[in-house]
């Protein structure tokens, strides 16, 4: 079979489309036959070398598909189920070998392409509009890139949670984005002074939660747009890691709270991530939560998919396609 591995860590061009051996599957496992598996950030993190990982591995976290064999003691799954998942390296292949403890069967309605869109991104929205901060009626938000990937997923739970979105994006046509996800406010930090603006927009008193997945360039300025004992969600560094910093600041500002969350910690109990994947699947089917995901490449091109995301040429969800 075909996949897309990593020998050395480094740019786009460490991806290699070669032959391995398809799967079989241990104990526990069920092979899946993949339709669409998902590109994220931690895609890029993984390959650069950025998070570490023993090589050489097949590359990607999510996938969707259909069970294509089943190993010894597997009940929750079955061969011919639909299913996806998240968090087991390999995706990017036309097979994966999956715990099936990890896999959650798609309800009717949803496609194979839309769990392979929903599984991670849904999920990081999900715990951080329903946990990490639980988002309620009167609450302010800051979403930083809102046009991407879990900033559009996270605008529309904010709104289902019955809060005041503010959004930053680089372009007038992510602002449109935004806005159509439900942003109540859109500033084009490429041209504005978003602090500045979020203090305008909320007569000088701030938010209450700033969900930042873009690290470096904007987590400083991001603790001055939060009110007293509001929070600092760092999920995400596409702009670079947040270097060390003086704890003191979070006191200076207003008795601040920071945490660095990740989904994986947040779907470890299987019950976790049954629970929170109904949620997210069920809104997809029932239409309360849209998902963009009309940028394509084949497998072969996973180096262009992870040029594009990183050129922040992409909204929304990015596939790739064996």
């Amino acid at each position: 079979m075909k996949a897309v591995r990593v020998h050395t860590p480094g740019g786009p061009d460490a991806l290699t489309f070669e032959d391995v051996p398809e799967p079989v599957a241990k104990a526990g496992e069920a092979v899946i036959r993949i339709d669409a598996a998902g590109l994220n950030y931690i895609d890029i993190y993984v390959r650069s070398g950025l998070y570490k990982n023993e090589l050489p591995f097949t590359a990607g976290f999510e996938a969707g598909g259909t069970v294509a064999g089943a190993g010894p003691d597997v009940t929750d799954v079955k061969v011919g189920d639909r299913v996806a998942y998240t968090g087991v390296l390999g995706a990017y292949a036309q097979f994966a070998a999956v715990p099936a403890a990890r896999l959650v069967k798609l309800p009717d309605g949803v496609s194979t392409k839309h769990g392979a869109a929903a599984m991670l991104q849904g999920m990081t929205a999900h715990y951080l509009a329903c946990t990490t901060y639980p988002l309620r009626k009167g609450d302010a938000c800051v979403i930083h890139a809102a046009a991407g990937g879990v900033g559009l997923l996270l605008c529309q739970l904010a709104k289902m949670r019955g809060a005041r979105v503010i959004a930053t994006v680089s372009t007038e046509d992510k602002a449109k984005l935004a806005r159509a996800a439900g942003a109540d406010d859109v500033i084009l930090y490429t041209r504005q002074d978003f602090v500045a603006e979020v203090k305008r927009l909320t007569d000088g008193k701030g938010v209450q939660v700033v969900y930042d997945g873009v690290g470096q360039t904007t987590f400083d300025k991001g603790l001055s747009c939060l009110a007293p004992r509001g929070m600092m969600v760092l999920f995400g560094q596409a702009s670079g890691p947040v270097p060390p910093f003086d704890a003191s600041i979070l006191n200076a500002k207003g008795s601040l709270f920071l945490t660095r969350p990740s989904l994986f910690h947040h779907v470890a109990a299987r019950e976790e991530l049954v629970e929170r994947a109904r949620d997210v699947l069920g809104w997809i089917r029932d239409g309360k939560l849209k998902l963009r995901m009309e940028t394509e490449f084949a497998l072969k091109d996973a180096a262009e998919a992870h040029r594009a995301l990183e050129g922040r040429k992409t909204t929304g969800k990015v596939l790739l396609i064996p």
